[in-house]
This record gives C-alpha cells, sequence and structure tokens, in this order.
C-alpha cells in the first residue's frame, strides 16, 4: 500500500514518529532551560551566611609560614588571617604562597641572597605573603553580588565579613557550584 504521494504508509507513519519524538525532546530541552533559569535566579537571591564555610583555617600575621603549609590540608585552598578580636587583617591562598616561592623572571642567574627570599625560615611570617586588602562580601549580601565580584576580580575565594569587619566565613567556588548541583536536581 502506498500513501497519497507514493510513499509507502510505513515511511510516513515512521517519518511522523519521529517528528512526534523530535518535538517532545525540544519542548523537554525548552521546559529544562526554563528550570534552570528558574533555578540560576533563585541561586543569586540566595544569602551568602548559607553558602559560606563556617568552619575555615584561621592565622595571625605573627604565625609561621610553615604553620600555614602544615595546616593547609584536605579541602582548605586558603587561610584567613586576624587579629585577636577576630576581624580581618589579610587573606592568603595557596597561589599566594606559590607566587612566594616562584622566582622572579627576570633574572637568568639567581643569587643566595635571593634564594634565601625564597626559602621557609623560622623569620617567615604569614604577614609577608598575606593579602592586605583582600576582596570581601558582606555577610548580608546574596550570591548573585558574590558571582558578580568573583568573575569580575577572577577571585575564587571571598572572606566574608560583617560591617566591623569580624570574618563569619569564607565563600568558595565549589560553595556556589554545590548548590547548584543540588538545585538543578
Amino acid at each position: 500500500m502506498e500513501g497519497v504521494s507514493g510513499v509507502p504508509k510505513a515511511k510516513a507513519t515512521k517519518a511522523k514518529k519521529i517528528h512526534l519524538i523530535h518535538s517532545k525532546r525540544r519542548l523537554l530541552m525548552v521546559q529544562r532551560r526554563e528550570e534552570l533559569s528558574y533555578n540560576i535566579r533563585y541561586i543569586s537571591k540566595v544569602p551568602v551566611g548559607l553558602v559560606m564555610d563556617r568552619e575555615f583555617l584561621t592565622l595571625h600575621p605573627g604565625d609561621p609560614l610553615s604553620k600555614l603549609v602544615q595546616d593547609l590540608k584536605g579541602e582548605e585552598s586558603s587561610a584567613v588571617v586576624v587579629d585577636s578580636e577576630g576581624k580581618l587583617l589579610g587573606f592568603v591562598t595557596m597561589k599566594d604562597l606559590l607566587n612566594f616561592f616562584s622566582p622572579p623572571k627576570r633574572y637568568s642567574v639567581v643569587g643566595v641572597n635571593l634564594l634565601k627570599k625564597y626559602s621557609i625560615n623560622r623569620a617567615s611570617r604569614v604577614g609577608d605573603i598575606m593579602v592586605k586588602k583582600p576582596i570581601t562580601i558582606h555577610v548580608n549580601e546574596n550570591l548573585g553580588r558574590a558571582i558578580q565580584i568573583m568573575l569580575e576580580t577572577g577571585k575564587h575565594h571571598l572572606p566574608v565579613v560583617d560591617d566591623k569587619n569580624r570574618v563569619h566565613g569564607v565563600l568558595e567556588i565549589k560553595d556556589i557550584i554545590r548548590l547548584i548541583r543540588i538545585v538543578s536536581y
């Protein structure tokens, strides 16, 4: 049997089924995009305080650099440098630590005095390598603002502070990605 256009009826039926399947797939993709769009809007409104890591490495500027190296373990990839009242004085990431040890690029011959600078000794302190004015986010801000700051500055870690500059936590990209995974399912 042939259909009206001369194409066998079985082929026409199969083509209709394939078209229907493709239409359903497109509809599902549109629905998923709408859900993801809603989730992304939702994520941008979540308060930073709900997502930040409240257990973070805290050091003082006078602590030896060897303490920083010893304490950066596992998922720890940054340390907050505070005073005795918990106010932010600086911030150190693993990248800052690596930059401390990278030799200068302009010199092909490295002198003994220059090598001494790049070795950990008893005189090396956290205050020597910390970023003294780190980019921060306020504890009452939302993730939309945090994401915007991270994208504009290229920072992957933000100390979370209050009006008195006391540290409440650290927000990292991995914390935001974890939330995206949760709301995407």
